[in-house]
Protein backbone atom coordinates (compact mmCIF):
# COMPACT_ATOMS: atom_id res chain seq x y z
CA UNK A 1 0.00 0.00 0.00
CA UNK A 2 1.45 3.79 -0.89
CA UNK A 3 2.09 5.96 1.42
CA UNK A 4 0.42 8.95 -0.48
CA UNK A 5 -1.56 8.69 -3.69
CA UNK A 6 -3.11 11.40 -5.75
CA UNK A 7 -4.69 11.09 -8.91
CA UNK A 8 -6.23 13.94 -11.12
CA UNK A 9 -6.08 16.73 -8.45
CA UNK A 10 -7.14 19.62 -9.93
CA UNK A 11 -7.21 23.07 -8.09
CA UNK A 12 -8.24 26.45 -9.51
CA UNK A 13 -8.19 29.96 -8.16
CA UNK A 14 -11.16 32.35 -8.51
CA UNK A 15 -10.41 35.61 -9.76
CA UNK A 16 -12.82 38.76 -11.23
CA UNK A 17 -11.64 37.81 -14.51
CA UNK A 18 -12.01 34.16 -13.99
CA UNK A 19 -10.57 30.84 -12.89
CA UNK A 20 -6.67 30.50 -12.73
CA UNK A 21 -5.76 26.94 -13.86
CA UNK A 22 -3.25 26.09 -11.30
CA UNK A 23 -3.01 22.47 -10.90
CA UNK A 24 -4.91 20.34 -13.46
CA UNK A 25 -4.93 16.33 -13.51
CA UNK A 26 -1.95 15.90 -11.07
CA UNK A 27 -0.79 12.40 -10.26
CA UNK A 28 1.35 11.04 -8.17
CA UNK A 29 2.65 8.87 -5.14
CA UNK A 30 4.94 8.61 -2.31
CA UNK A 31 6.11 5.03 -0.84
CA UNK A 32 7.75 5.10 2.77
CA UNK A 33 10.97 6.50 3.72
CA UNK A 34 10.89 8.16 0.03
CA UNK A 35 11.48 11.63 -1.26
CA UNK A 36 9.99 12.97 -4.21
CA UNK A 37 11.24 16.12 -5.92
CA UNK A 38 8.66 18.77 -7.50
CA UNK A 39 10.15 21.13 -9.82
CA UNK A 40 9.74 23.76 -12.46
CA UNK A 41 9.73 27.20 -13.08
CA UNK A 42 7.90 29.56 -10.74
CA UNK A 43 4.25 29.69 -11.42
CA UNK A 44 4.05 26.58 -12.76
CA UNK A 45 1.91 24.94 -9.82
CA UNK A 46 4.41 23.17 -7.51
CA UNK A 47 3.21 24.69 -3.92
CA UNK A 48 -0.10 24.47 -5.19
CA UNK A 49 -0.47 20.79 -5.86
CA UNK A 50 1.70 20.34 -2.85
CA UNK A 51 -0.69 22.69 -0.35
CA UNK A 52 -3.63 21.54 -1.92
CA UNK A 53 -3.23 17.69 -0.37
CA UNK A 54 -4.43 19.29 2.87
CA UNK A 55 -5.94 22.32 1.50
CA UNK A 56 -3.76 24.84 3.41
CA UNK A 57 -4.37 27.17 0.39
CA UNK A 58 -6.24 30.83 -0.26
CA UNK A 59 -9.67 31.68 0.39
CA UNK A 60 -10.07 32.15 -3.50
CA UNK A 61 -8.56 28.54 -3.99
CA UNK A 62 -10.87 25.50 -4.80
CA UNK A 63 -9.93 22.12 -5.15
CA UNK A 64 -12.45 21.26 -8.03
CA UNK A 65 -11.31 17.45 -8.56
CA UNK A 66 -9.44 14.64 -7.83
CA UNK A 67 -8.55 11.81 -5.21
CA UNK A 68 -6.14 12.21 -2.48
CA UNK A 69 -5.68 8.96 0.04
CA UNK A 70 -3.15 8.55 3.06
CA UNK A 71 -1.79 5.39 4.08
CA UNK A 72 -5.31 3.87 2.21
CA UNK A 73 -7.70 6.87 3.75
CA UNK A 74 -9.31 8.82 1.23
CA UNK A 75 -8.96 12.39 2.76
CA UNK A 76 -9.91 14.87 -0.47
CA UNK A 77 -13.50 15.20 1.24
CA UNK A 78 -12.22 15.67 4.56
CA UNK A 79 -13.83 18.37 6.74
CA UNK A 80 -12.12 21.25 8.47
CA UNK A 81 -12.03 19.51 11.80
CA UNK A 82 -10.73 16.39 10.43
CA UNK A 83 -8.17 18.01 8.71
CA UNK A 84 -6.69 19.71 11.84
CA UNK A 85 -6.04 16.03 13.11
CA UNK A 86 -4.32 15.21 10.15
CA UNK A 87 -2.03 17.94 9.87
CA UNK A 88 1.03 18.60 11.87
CA UNK A 89 0.31 14.59 13.05
CA UNK A 90 0.22 12.89 9.63
CA UNK A 91 1.39 15.74 6.82
CA UNK A 92 3.34 18.35 8.24
CA UNK A 93 5.09 21.49 6.26
CA UNK A 94 8.22 23.12 6.12
CA UNK A 95 7.67 26.80 5.03
CA UNK A 96 9.74 28.59 2.72
CA UNK A 97 9.80 31.71 4.66
CA UNK A 98 10.94 30.54 8.22
CA UNK A 99 10.99 34.32 9.59
CA UNK A 100 7.15 34.66 8.47
CA UNK A 101 6.13 31.35 9.42
CA UNK A 102 7.15 31.65 12.94
CA UNK A 103 5.21 33.93 15.20
CA UNK A 104 8.23 36.76 15.90
CA UNK A 105 6.22 37.88 19.68
CA UNK A 106 6.76 34.52 20.72
CA UNK A 107 9.64 32.18 21.82
CA UNK A 108 10.81 29.71 19.44
CA UNK A 109 10.17 26.54 21.61
CA UNK A 110 7.06 27.84 23.14
CA UNK A 111 5.32 28.03 19.37
CA UNK A 112 6.86 23.80 19.47
CA UNK A 113 5.38 23.16 22.61
CA UNK A 114 1.97 24.44 21.65
CA UNK A 115 1.75 22.03 18.32
CA UNK A 116 2.44 19.40 20.93
CA UNK A 117 0.33 20.17 23.57
CA UNK A 118 -2.78 20.52 20.83
CA UNK A 119 -1.61 17.33 18.39
CA UNK A 120 -0.31 15.25 21.15
CA UNK A 121 -1.67 15.73 24.53
CA UNK A 122 1.16 16.08 26.09
CA UNK A 123 1.23 17.57 29.31
CA UNK A 124 3.50 21.04 29.19
CA UNK A 125 6.79 19.60 31.09
CA UNK A 126 6.54 16.81 28.77
CA UNK A 127 6.31 18.90 25.36
CA UNK A 128 8.31 20.79 26.90
CA UNK A 129 11.11 17.94 27.16
CA UNK A 130 10.33 16.61 23.67
CA UNK A 131 11.05 20.23 22.43
CA UNK A 132 14.14 19.79 23.88
CA UNK A 133 14.94 16.74 22.47
CA UNK A 134 13.62 18.36 19.10
CA UNK A 135 16.45 20.92 19.21
CA UNK A 136 18.98 18.33 19.81
CA UNK A 137 17.98 16.56 16.75
CA UNK A 138 18.11 19.60 14.85
CA UNK A 139 21.52 20.76 16.38
CA UNK A 140 20.77 23.48 18.17
CA UNK A 141 21.19 23.97 21.54
CA UNK A 142 18.35 23.23 23.96
CA UNK A 143 19.02 26.82 26.57
CA UNK A 144 18.04 28.49 22.90
CA UNK A 145 14.93 27.47 23.39
CA UNK A 146 13.57 30.50 25.18
CA UNK A 147 14.84 32.62 22.54
CA UNK A 148 12.89 34.91 19.48
CA UNK A 149 13.01 34.74 15.82
CA UNK A 150 14.86 37.36 15.50
CA UNK A 151 17.55 36.25 17.95
CA UNK A 152 18.36 33.11 15.05
CA UNK A 153 20.02 33.17 11.97
CA UNK A 154 18.40 32.62 8.80
CA UNK A 155 19.65 28.81 8.90
CA UNK A 156 19.20 28.30 12.29
CA UNK A 157 15.27 29.29 11.79
CA UNK A 158 15.02 27.03 9.21
CA UNK A 159 16.01 24.61 11.74
CA UNK A 160 13.58 25.28 14.19
CA UNK A 161 11.07 25.28 11.35
CA UNK A 162 11.98 21.54 10.47
CA UNK A 163 12.19 20.98 14.18
CA UNK A 164 8.45 21.72 14.46
CA UNK A 165 7.68 19.93 10.99
CA UNK A 166 8.61 16.85 12.77
CA UNK A 167 7.56 17.31 16.24
CA UNK A 168 4.60 14.98 15.94
CA UNK A 169 6.04 12.04 14.17
CA UNK A 170 4.40 12.85 10.75
CA UNK A 171 3.97 10.34 7.88
CA UNK A 172 4.42 12.43 4.99
CA UNK A 173 6.71 16.21 5.40
CA UNK A 174 6.10 18.66 2.36
CA UNK A 175 9.58 20.87 2.35
CA UNK A 176 8.55 23.93 0.40
CA UNK A 177 11.50 25.85 -0.67
CA UNK A 178 13.37 25.16 2.40
CA UNK A 179 16.82 26.46 1.34
CA UNK A 180 15.87 29.24 -0.88
CA UNK A 181 17.03 31.68 1.52
CA UNK A 182 20.23 29.99 2.59
CA UNK A 183 23.83 30.59 1.32
CA UNK A 184 25.05 27.42 -0.37
CA UNK A 185 27.03 25.74 2.93
CA UNK A 186 23.85 26.77 5.26
CA UNK A 187 21.83 24.58 2.53
CA UNK A 188 24.20 21.99 2.51
CA UNK A 189 23.70 21.72 6.05
CA UNK A 190 19.96 21.82 6.08
CA UNK A 191 19.79 19.22 3.23
CA UNK A 192 22.11 16.93 5.18
CA UNK A 193 19.86 17.10 7.74
CA UNK A 194 16.72 16.11 6.10
CA UNK A 195 18.07 13.21 4.81
CA UNK A 196 19.63 11.90 8.17
CA UNK A 197 16.24 12.38 9.74
CA UNK A 198 14.00 10.89 6.22
CA UNK A 199 15.83 8.01 6.52
CA UNK A 200 16.27 7.65 10.49
CA UNK A 201 12.45 7.83 11.02
CA UNK A 202 11.25 6.44 7.36
CA UNK A 203 8.99 9.78 6.41
CA UNK A 204 7.74 10.84 3.31
CA UNK A 205 9.53 13.42 2.06
CA UNK A 206 8.15 16.22 -0.89
CA UNK A 207 10.55 18.74 -1.63
CA UNK A 208 9.42 21.41 -3.68
CA UNK A 209 12.47 23.85 -5.52
CA UNK A 210 13.53 24.94 -8.95
CA UNK A 211 17.02 23.96 -7.96
CA UNK A 212 17.87 20.71 -10.05
CA UNK A 213 20.86 19.90 -7.98
CA UNK A 214 18.99 19.65 -5.01
CA UNK A 215 16.69 17.20 -6.66
CA UNK A 216 19.31 15.41 -7.42
CA UNK A 217 21.45 15.37 -4.49
CA UNK A 218 18.64 14.40 -2.11
CA UNK A 219 15.32 13.13 -4.15
CA UNK A 220 14.80 9.49 -5.24
CA UNK A 221 12.07 10.57 -7.80
CA UNK A 222 11.18 13.79 -9.21
CA UNK A 223 7.83 15.17 -11.30
CA UNK A 224 8.53 18.19 -13.47
CA UNK A 225 5.91 20.57 -13.90
CA UNK A 226 4.97 23.22 -16.08
CA UNK A 227 1.81 25.44 -16.51
CA UNK A 228 0.10 23.78 -13.39
CA UNK A 229 0.69 19.91 -15.48
CA UNK A 230 2.53 17.33 -14.71
CA UNK A 231 5.04 16.54 -17.78
CA UNK A 232 7.18 13.98 -17.24
CA UNK A 233 7.82 11.80 -14.05
CA UNK A 234 10.46 9.05 -12.94
CA UNK A 235 13.24 7.87 -11.20
CA UNK A 236 15.49 11.41 -10.73
CA UNK A 237 18.07 9.36 -12.05
CA UNK A 238 16.51 8.29 -14.99
CA UNK A 239 14.53 11.34 -15.74
CA UNK A 240 18.19 13.45 -15.72
CA UNK A 241 19.72 10.73 -17.98
CA UNK A 242 16.99 9.97 -20.40
CA UNK A 243 14.68 13.63 -20.27
CA UNK A 244 12.28 12.46 -22.37
CA UNK A 245 9.94 16.21 -22.75
CA UNK A 246 11.59 19.17 -24.45
CA UNK A 247 10.96 21.00 -21.12
CA UNK A 248 12.67 18.52 -19.03
CA UNK A 249 15.46 18.88 -21.70
CA UNK A 250 15.78 22.90 -21.76
CA UNK A 251 15.96 23.04 -17.86
CA UNK A 252 18.67 20.54 -17.41
CA UNK A 253 20.18 22.66 -20.50
CA UNK A 254 19.67 25.85 -18.40
CA UNK A 255 21.43 24.62 -15.50
CA UNK A 256 25.13 24.73 -15.12
CA UNK A 257 27.89 22.06 -15.30
CA UNK A 258 30.68 22.51 -12.73
CA UNK A 259 32.50 19.69 -14.05
CA UNK A 260 32.19 20.14 -17.85
CA UNK A 261 33.48 22.98 -20.47
CA UNK A 262 32.77 26.86 -19.40
CA UNK A 263 29.88 27.87 -21.65
CA UNK A 264 27.06 30.75 -21.19
CA UNK A 265 23.95 28.25 -20.14
CA UNK A 266 20.89 28.53 -22.59
CA UNK A 267 17.66 29.96 -21.25
CA UNK A 268 14.32 28.90 -21.94
CA UNK A 269 12.39 31.43 -24.74
CA UNK A 270 9.35 33.51 -24.15
CA UNK A 271 7.25 33.10 -20.69
CA UNK A 272 5.35 30.57 -19.37
CA UNK A 273 1.19 31.10 -20.31
CA UNK A 274 -1.51 32.92 -18.50
CA UNK A 275 -3.41 30.00 -16.72
CA UNK A 276 -6.46 32.26 -17.22
CA UNK A 277 -7.08 31.32 -20.59
CA UNK A 278 -4.00 28.13 -21.32
CA UNK A 279 -3.00 27.77 -24.65
CA UNK A 280 -4.99 24.78 -26.19
CA UNK A 281 -2.64 21.86 -27.14
CA UNK A 282 0.71 20.81 -25.02
CA UNK A 283 0.72 23.85 -22.90
CA UNK A 284 4.74 24.63 -23.73
CA UNK A 285 4.01 24.31 -27.49
CA UNK A 286 4.83 28.22 -27.14
CA UNK A 287 8.29 28.17 -26.37
CA UNK A 288 9.08 24.78 -27.91
CA UNK A 289 11.68 24.28 -30.12
CA UNK A 290 10.74 21.05 -31.51
CA UNK A 291 6.91 21.70 -31.80
CA UNK A 292 5.08 19.99 -34.49
CA UNK A 293 1.60 20.16 -35.44
CA UNK A 294 -0.75 18.06 -32.83
CA UNK A 295 1.19 19.77 -29.84
CA UNK A 296 -0.83 23.32 -30.57
CA UNK A 297 -4.23 21.42 -30.67
CA UNK A 298 -4.05 18.54 -28.87
CA UNK A 299 -3.65 18.01 -25.18
CA UNK A 300 -0.74 15.03 -25.36
CA UNK A 301 -1.18 11.79 -23.41
CA UNK A 302 1.06 10.43 -20.86
CA UNK A 303 3.28 7.54 -22.74
CA UNK A 304 5.28 5.33 -20.50
CA UNK A 305 8.86 4.88 -21.33
CA UNK A 306 9.81 2.66 -18.93
CA UNK A 307 9.45 1.52 -15.43
CA UNK A 308 7.77 4.58 -13.56
CA UNK A 309 8.93 7.04 -16.03
CA UNK A 310 6.29 9.10 -17.82
CA UNK A 311 6.21 11.57 -19.66
CA UNK A 312 3.58 13.63 -22.06
CA UNK A 313 4.49 14.78 -25.35
CA UNK A 314 3.15 14.14 -28.94
CA UNK A 315 7.00 13.24 -30.14
CA UNK A 316 7.06 10.44 -28.24
CA UNK A 317 3.99 8.87 -29.37
CA UNK A 318 5.63 9.17 -32.81
CA UNK A 319 8.81 7.40 -31.65
CA UNK A 320 6.43 4.57 -30.36
CA UNK A 321 4.91 3.98 -33.80
CA UNK A 322 7.67 3.86 -35.73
Amino acid sequence: MRLLEVNNLTTYYKLKEGYVRACENISLNLDKGEALGLVGESASGKTTAALSLVKLLPENAHVMDGSIRLGGREISGATEEELRTIRWKEISIIFQGAMNALNPVRRVGDQIVEALRIHEKMSEKEACRRTAELFDKVEIDQERVREYPHEFSGGMRQRVMIAMAIACNPKVVIGDEPTTALDVMVQAQVLQLLEELRREWQMGMILITHDLSVVGETCDRVAVMYAGKIVEAGPTEKVFEQPAHPYTRALISAFPNIEGERYLASSIPGNPPNLLNPPSGCRFHERCQEVIAPCKTDDPASTELSSGHLASCHLLKRKVKL
